[in-house]
């Protein structure tokens, strides 16, 4: 199988950087292009929530451009080429599959997954503490994640789920001991508390948090939007019983559509049951 066109988008890349090429990407470098590797990445994943195809292939390449212009600014700094970066990414993939090449038996994925820690822990040796490695760039949320399975890893995890809830309500309750001391830095603090605890309660019951609040964050602009067009009036004026009525409404509303959308899509002999 040829990548005939893989080749192609190289070289591009190649001469964008070059003297004859364009003076924005010249411009670049490692840092400068810090935020789009990021945007590119969540833009990635909303092309994959959103289930369209061709929206993914096309944020894919977007994501991949990243890493050729990356590789590119190594390569002209005389540091590393993207050759480099694909054997280097060859081998890992290869020395951390020992049953797919290599002789190793396993008898289930928790087995795939605790020999990849233990070679990554074997690659890594000048790495002490469980926390080394973590990411300080990503977002806080999965930030916690990694850290709070970090340490479950190492043994440091509540006796039952009942005493996590008991940890979250402590939590509240420093919080409002912070908000009556009208103490903004501990407030900050607790608050921090409060949502690493319920990060912790997520994972607990293998629920990924950053997940949960995205699928949060979208209902509530639904709904939000909805509000919107069934307002008789500018939002702003409406009170708080206004508001809670209006909010029911397009929960209501939305609920209808979704139910009309089911019967459309699965005629009446065909609704699952």
């Amino acid at each position: 199988m040829g990548y005939e066109n893989l080749d192609k988008l190289i070289e591009t890349v190649r001469v964008l950087r070059s003297p004859e090429g364009c003076e924005w990407d010249r411009a670049q470098t490692h840092y400068s292009l810090r935020p789009n590797m990021l945007e590119e990445a969540y833009e990635a994943v909303d092309a994959m929530n959103s289930g369209d195809m061709k929206h993914l292939k096309e944020e894919l390449g977007d994501v991949l451009l990243q890493v050729l212009l990356h590789a590119q600014i190594a390569d002209d700094e005389g540091n590393f080429n993207l050759d480099d970066v694909a054997k280097g990414l060859n081998e890992k993939l290869i020395h951390r599959h020992p049953h797919v090449f290599g002789d190793v038996k396993v008898n289930s994925t928790q087995d795939i997954i605790d020999n990849w820690d233990k070679l990554k822990k074997e690659e890594k040796p000048h790495r002490k503490s469980a926390m080394d490695g973590i990411s300080k760039s990503q977002a806080a949320l999965m930030s916690a994640q990694k850290i709070s399975k970090r340490a479950v890893k190492q043994g440091f995890e509540w006796p039952n789920e009942q005493s996590l809830y008991e940890c979250i309500y402590s939590e509240f309750d420093e919080f409002k001991e912070a908000v009556q001391e009208k103490d903004k830095e501990h407030m900050e603090e607790e608050m921090g508390d409060i949502l690493f605890a319920i990060v912790n309660l997520a994972r607990w019951n293998k629920i990924d948090a950053e997940q949960a609040l995205l699928k949060a964050n979208k209902k509530f602009m639904q709904r939000f939007r909805t509000m919107e067009e069934l307002a008789e009036k500018p939002l702003e004026e409406y009170n708080f019983r206004e508001y809670d009525i209006l909010w029911k409404r397009a929960k209501e509303h939305l609920g209808s559509l979704l139910l009309r959308n089911i019967k459309y899509r699965y005629p009446k002999k065909a609704i699952p049951k």
